[in-house]
């Protein structure tokens, strides 16, 4: 079970990884769960780094697509303003929509990552989908009433992975270390 939701590598936040992370990969997609990791479940509109991160990214080549579990509406309509393709009611932890997305746009997985907030969903779906996962931390403290639930199972292995140094840096990665 550990394998299922062990990140390829960890981030406070979407917003500190340097580009270069992501072109040193060799990157084409991102994948970017919404809540907690680009703003909070309350905000339905991007907030100016989200405008920045998508801009920075379009610049090398590499296009988002925000990936979501949450409801149609608000997904659509943010992703409508930050002008990028949404997937929502994605069903994470599972991988059938994500991997359905990625065959019918012809991704290959090498050149696809996910970033995300929850182990139990954005790191178990990305696994799944046999792509790269980056788990960031929350972004805000508030949660979704159902998200505070799946944080319950998460905490004693973020906390395991936290104690033993197990979560590899993306700046390791850079560095070529670990």
């Amino acid at each position: 079970m550990f394998k299922s939701i062990k990140p390829f590598a960890h981030a406070s936040s979407v917003y500190n990884i340097d580009i270069e992370f992501y072109t040193l990969l060799g990157l084409k997609y991102i994948f970017l769960d919404l809540d907690n990791t680009l703003d909070s479940y309350k905000k339905l509109v991007p907030s100016p780094r989200a405008f920045e991160l998508v801009g920075r990214l379009r610049e090398v080549g590499i296009t988002p697509i925000i990936i979501s579990n949450n409801h149609s509406e608000r997904v659509i309509n943010y992703a409508k303003v930050l002008n990028v393709e949404c997937l929502c009611f994605a069903m994470k932890p599972f991988a059938k929509k994500i991997k359905k997305m990625m065959k019918e746009k012809g991704m290959n997985p090498d050149e696809v990552m996910l970033i995300g907030d929850q182990m139990m969903t954005d790191v178990k779906a990305g696994n799944r989908a046999k792509i790269k996962v980056v788990l960031t931390d929350k972004l805000v403290k508030e949660d979704q009433p159902t998200t505070h639930f799946n944080r319950l199972f998460e905490r004693p292995f973020r906390s395991y992975y936290t104690k033993h140094h197990k979560f590899r840096e993306w700046r390791d990665i850079i560095n070529g270390e670990n």
